[in-house]
């Protein structure tokens, strides 16, 4: 694997301006979005001639650098992967899971598609996302429908929690939103991620995730960005494979459900893993093992049928 810089001049113009951990962006791969904000980026590049580009979203409070797995499995088919931390989010520069808007993470993620296709013209685009990144690839591929090959959801945030998200709690968030934005409404359980208990012991150890607490303005912002799918959902014809498993305590299950329902696509595949928590990529090995092979297939089969 080789992660590369991006951004050319930008890099140069980075000067000593430093990441939330103290490190110079001028040493770092990373790309400047329309705020002004640098967006940490990470590449990986296969031995041979890519295939295609895939990218991947990360969730909410994580970042870029917990997707090892999957790109070991994505360079084995031969695909160029890359990556960014969100703004607030691992590397990249803003305040920490704090957002004015949930389409400034929609808009650097097609900044950064429109940098890779710019460098690697003529190859196809997919999407791997995950939990709030679902939800984020649901808007990309909603602005450019014809621009990507495919996307692979897992665990994607479709609809909110129904226990933590009840008609009262929403009810005071948003009278909350408007007078005391920065309070807390509580702590993500690590425990919720997987059941390897390893896994939940590196997402806690781990000190570019965010382990604070989830403010009223960001639990607002997301639950803006969830309702505005009622209309967007029908809308989706990009091919796709959902994935979720049905124990899932952090993203209901059921919003999976509904997108596949729903969606206009003709070419959309639902797996459900039953027993299984959000991070499935961080799960148990039986159920990593053949979540890795039905995307290795799903792929496989798409990018035959465009090479023949």
């Amino acid at each position: 694997m080789c992660a590369r810089c991006c951004g050319g001049s930008k890099m140069q113009e980075a000067g000593e301006r430093l990441t939330p951990q103290g490190l110079p962006y001028r040493d770092l791969p990373h790309f400047v979005n329309a705020d002004g904000d640098y967006i940490f980026c990470r590449y990986w590049e296969p031995p041979e001639p890519p295939r295609a580009l895939v990218m991947i979203i990360h969730g909410a409070g994580e970042h870029s650098g917990r997707y090892a797995e999957v790109v070991t499995m994505l360079l084995r088919q031969s695909l160029f992967v890359f990556s960014h931390d969100h703004v607030g989010h691992g590397q990249s520069e803003g305040k920490r899971l704090v957002v004015s808007d949930f389409k400034i993470y929609v808009r650097d993620c097609l900044q950064h598609i429109d940098l890779m296709k710019s460098r690697h013209p003529g190859l196809q685009v997919f999407l791997f996302a995950h939990s709030m990144g679902g939800l984020m690839a649901i808007y990309v591929v909603h602005e450019r429908p014809d621009d990507f090959a495919g996307v692979i959801f897992v665990a994607p945030l479709v609809l909110m929690n129904p226990d933590s998200a009840t008609p009262l709690k929403v009810f005071c968030a948003k009278v909350l939103d408007h007078i005391l934005p920065n309070i807390s409404l509580g702590y993500m359980d690590p425990h919720f991620i997987s059941r390897e208990e390893k896994e939940v012991k590196d997402y806690i150890d781990d000190p570019l995730n965010y382990h604070g607490p989830v403010r009223v303005r960001f639990a607002t912002v997301l639950l803006k960005a969830v309702t505005g799918l009622e209309k967007v959902l029908p809308t989706v014809t990009t091919r796709m494979l959902l994935l979720h498993g049905d124990a899932d305590k952090l993203c209901d299950i059921s919003g999976s459900y509904l997108f596949y329902d729903v969606a206009a696509s003709s070419d959309k595949t639902l797996k459900v893993f039953q027993g299984s928590f959000h991070q499935l990529h961080k799960e148990l090995t039986v159920v990593t093992e053949e979540m890795f092979k039905l995307i290795e297939k799903w792929l496989n089969e798409r990018l035959s049928a465009a090479e023949t």
